[in-house]
This record gives C-alpha cells, structure tokens and sequence, in this order.
C-alpha cells in the first residue's frame, strides 16, 4: 500500500504546484462564471432568483479546474503504467489490462470533452465562438454514445456482465448489462456535474467515495484500479484545497461530467455498483431531485420542490454554504462506511 500513497503524494504535489499559474492562466483567458451570459427564465420561480442572487455576491470565480486534474491524472496515470507496470509485474486483477485502461480513458477523455464543449459555450456564448450550440437532447445523446462505447469494453472487452448484490452473490445481467452500464455512466456524469454547485461540495464527496472504492481496489489486487483512485485522489486534493470555501475556482462541466462517469466505471470494473450507488447516495440525491423537478414541470406542469437541486433548497432554507457543504460530506462518510462493510460482506 505504500506505493500507492506515494503516488497519491506525487499527484498532489504536482498539482499544487501547477494549480497557481493555471488559474492565472485561466483568468487572462477570461474562462470565468463571471463572463457567462445569465438570460432572463420565463415563469422562472422566485426562488431561481434568490439563488441566483446569492450566488452574484461571490467573487468571480475561474471555472475548468477539471482541465487540469483530468491532465495530470491521465498523464501521470499512464506513465506510472509504462515505466513500472511491466517491472512490478501489474495486471488489471483478473481482467486484460490495456482494455481495463482504455475504459477508464476513454470515459474520463471523452466525457471531459464534451464538457469542455459546454462550457465554451456557456462561458463565451454562440456568437464569440462560432461553435454550433447544442440543445439539452443533443448533448444527451452524445453521452449515452460515449457511455455505451464503455459499456461494451467492459462487456465485450474484459466479459463483466455482473455485478455483485450484497448478501445475494454474483448476478449475471447477460447482454442487459450493456444498457444497465451506459445508463449508469450517463447517470452519475450528470448527477455528478448538478452536484457540483457549492464550494467543495461535489470534490470532498467524490474523494470519500474514491477512498472506499481505493480500498476495495486494494482488496480485490485490482492494480489498475487502485493505481488510478490513488493519482485521482492525490490530484483532487490539491485541487479541493482551491475549491472550498471561498473558492477561487470551480471544476466546470470538464470535471463534472469526466469525474461522475468515471466513478460509475470505478464501480462497474469493481464488480460493487450496488455499493457504489450506496456509497455514492449524496450524488444520486441530488441528480434524482432535479429530475423529479423536470418530470413534474413537464407532465405535472407544475415543481414539485421549490427549486431543485436539493443544496438549493437548504441554501433557499437559509443554511450557510460550508454548513450544508460540511454535513453532506458527514452524510457521504457515513454512506461510504456502510458500502465498505456491505461490499466485503
């Protein structure tokens, strides 16, 4: 295991150091929330303006955080494989290596495209980019391309088709496990990025349930994995340390759409997604009160909250944003405790 923390301590370390210069960086390339083009909502509830009230009064923030985590990870990532792998003797559990590998980036590559995407066009806007804007379906879409793309690595590349029910064993899907796995990676990328809205909230959560999963990595010899969860959590915690409150920068849709989508594969390569989705509860909370929000408007025609995600409630509530910050992670170690101890079971 001591290899492992010392990966995690390189990643941190490089991370930190280059974390300054790029959020100045960042900052010249006018990549802030501050410049983003906020229209104006028809039969918008107050409270979509109370929220957004409070959130003017922040200081403008630099958003793509994720750019850099996500470079460092897989840079590093990939060199630690190609230099020691062969040396140490690494496999990918019991499952082909390169194709273990190719999961994992194609998902956090391609996932954190897109989101660079969105958030060009949020940021400067259609005219400024001459990019083509696309509609909420559209992006919709090419997620659930990019999430079956995985599923069949993991279905036909490395032969996953189960997935490991707590106290019922081992439970082959068969082919349904291909949508079963697409409709997983789609739904954490998304529950994840509309998590990913107070400072620190969505990165500490993220990093309690990479260290459950490190530990059931470590567990299972799966050196892939555990490889990967050790940069990954040495990188978001420098990266955290710029993020929590007041934050002097935020992930982007970069990071909260690669991030969440990685996650669901760390569960599904672990064969533990029932306790993934446990460990993970905060996220898929959050991600269920804004789609029951948007069930309700469309077919209810009218909210079911008074505004959804679930943190903007308790900001509309009058909680403090560390507080309510502090308490979900609270709420996510107790999560990860129980999934660890259902996960061994």
């Amino acid at each position: 295991m001591h290899i492992y923390l010392g990966f995690s301590l390189i990643a941190f370390g490089i991370t930190a150091g280059l974390f300054v210069p790029f959020i100045n960086f960042l900052f010249k390339m006018k990549f802030t929330r501050g410049s983003e083009q906020h229209e104006v909502r028809k039969n918008a509830p107050d409270a979509f303006y109370k929220i957004r009230e409070l959130q003017s009064q922040k200081p403008m923030l630099v958003t793509g955080g994720g750019i850099l985590v996500a470079a460092v990870v897989l840079v590093m990532f990939t060199g630690l494989f190609l230099a020691l792998g062969p040396k140490l003797g690494w496999v990918g559990g019991y499952q082909p290596l390169w194709v273990e590998l190719a999961a994992l980036g194609v998902t956090f590559i391609g996932f954190g495209i897109l989101g660079f995407y969105d958030d060009v066009i949020k940021i400067f806007g259609y005219a400024k980019t001459g990019f083509f804007g696309l509609r909420m379906r559209h992006k919709l879409l090419l997620q659930i391309v990019l999430g079956t793309i995985t599923a069949l690595l993991l279905w036909q590349g490395l032969g996953i088709d189960l997935i490991n029910v707590p106290l019922v064993g081992m439970v082959h899907l068969g082919w349904w496990y291909l949508p079963f796995a697409a409709f997983l990676i789609v739904g954490f990328a998304n529950a994840f990025d509309i998590t990913d809205g107070l400072d620190g909230l969505s990165c500490g959560l993220l990093m309690i349930c990479l260290v459950a999963f490190w530990l059931i990595s470590a567990r299972a010899l799966d050196h892939v994995l555990t490889v990967f969860i050790a940069v990954w959590l040495g990188s978001l915690l420098a990266y955290l340390y710029f993020n929590t409150y007041p934050a002097r920068i935020m992930l982007g849709n970069v990071g909260g759409l690669a991030f969440g989508a990685t996650l669901a594969v760390v569960g599904l390569l672990s064969g533990k997604m029932v306790a993934m989705m446990i460990v993970a509860g905060v996220f898929l909370a959050e991600g269920t009160s804004s789609l029951l929000q948007l069930f309700s408007k469309k077919f209810m025609k009218k909210r079911i909250f008074p505004i959804a995600p679930f943190h903007h409630w308790l900001q509309l509530v009058g909680w403090e944003e560390p507080k309510i910050v502090a308490r979900a992670w609270m709420v996510g170690l107790v999560l990860a405790i129980f999934g660890v101890w259902l996960a061994v079971l």
